[in-house]
Parts: structure tokens; C-alpha cells; sequence
């Protein structure tokens, strides 16, 4: 992977992103279409540890503030084009399963943004809404993970954010589906 010629490993941390790419802590400036962060393991942060901000200049880190949640584990409300792997309730049985489900799913949004003329692409709050309450009331179901027991499946406040209630099945099905309406869709303007 890191052989092809349009693929660079950055070894040093990330100064700032700018409109164009990066600036890496050599002081490297670097232009880039795809910014892929590893980013360590704080299992109920996920990405908020790394400097993220989305509409408004609304900080994920702020957005997440009182527990990480996305649809799908995929993508966060408020943050267009924003894809992650490995997000909030996405804990489950095989991480590559889930990986494999998650990068399928996010290169297909990719395409079909690519295929209408999308330039950007964001989840409607009311689905993600939706999405985390159905997986709440699925998760309180699940004795193991139940309030009141001190664990790295719940938060502080007692919220489970890094589980995922269902088999893998189920969600495969659920990143396989076509639900291009749950998004907001901007598409470039149409030259005359």
C-alpha cells in the first residue's frame, strides 16, 4: 500500500490542516485530496482527540462532549465528507469485519457522490437521531453492558458508546443498504 506513487506515510504529527492539505511538525507542507489519521486508542473519543472541526466551526471533540455517537459508526452530523472506521458503536465481535462493511459502504458514497455531481454529503441529525436511539434501546437489552457497572463500554455519564448490539449480519446488511436519503446532498453548481 504505502509502494504506490500516490500514497505518502507521513511518520511525524500533523501541525494543522489547511485548505489545500497539511502542515506536518517538520513544518512540511504537503497537498492532499485524502487525509487518512491514525490517530491512537482512547476507546470513548475515537477521532475527537484529533482536531476536527464541521459546519459552523463546530469542534468534534465539542459535538462529542457528552459521548460519540454517528450513524452508522461511519458518519457524525454536522461534519459533511467526514468518513470514519472504527466509530462509535462499532465494537463487536471481528474489528476487520466491521473495517470491510465500513470501507464498502463509505467508498459506494464516494462513487455515487462522484456519479450525481455531489460535492458534499452530510447525515441528516434526525436520522443519526434516530439511528442511536433504535441502537440505545437495543444496547440497554444487553444485561452485560448495563448501567451501574464500571467498564470501557460506558462513558462517564453511563452511556455505551463503543458496542455494537447486533451480529454481524445484521450489520452488514445495515451498512449494504441504500440510504442516499439520509443525507443532505450539495451538488456543484451547474455551469450555464
Amino acid at each position: 500500500m504505502f509502494n504506490r506513487a500516490n500514497v505518502e506515510l507521513i511518520p511525524h504529527g500533523v501541525a494543522r490542516i489547511t485548505a489545500t492539505g497539511l502542515v506536518d511538525a517538520t513544518g512540511v507542507e504537503r497537498a492532499s485530496d485524502i487525509i487518512i489519521c491514525a490517530t491512537g486508542f482512547d476507546v470513548e473519543r475515537f477521532i475527537s482527540v484529533f482536531p476536527v472541526q464541521g459546519q459552523g466551526g463546530l469542534a468534534l471533540n465539542d459535538a462529542w462532549a457528552e459521548g460519540a455517537q454517528a450513524y452508522l459508526g461511519i458518519t457524525t452530523s454536522g461534519f459533511p465528507n467526514m468518513f470514519m472506521l472504527y466509530g462509535p458503536n462499532t465494537n463487536n465481535n471481528s474489528i476487520l469485519w466491521m473495517l470491510e462493511c465500513q470501507s464498502d459502504y463509505v467508498v459506494r458514497q464516494l462513487q455515487r457522490m462522484d456519479a450525481e455531481g455531489a460535492v458534499s454529503i452530510d447525515v441528516r441529525p434526525e436520522a443519526m437521531d434516530a439511528y442511536n436511539r433504535t441502537l440505545a434501546d437495543e444496547i440497554a437489552k444487553v444485561k452485560i453492558w448495563a448501567a451501574g457497572c464500571h467498564n470501557y463500554y460506558s462513558n462517564a455519564a453511563g452511556r455505551v458508546v463503543t458496542q455494537y448490539p447486533h451480529n454481524m449480519t445484521r450489520y452488514r446488511d445495515d451498512t449494504s443498504n441504500d440510504d442516499w436519503e439520509v443525507y443532505r446532498v450539495e451538488h456543484r453548481a451547474v455551469a450555464d
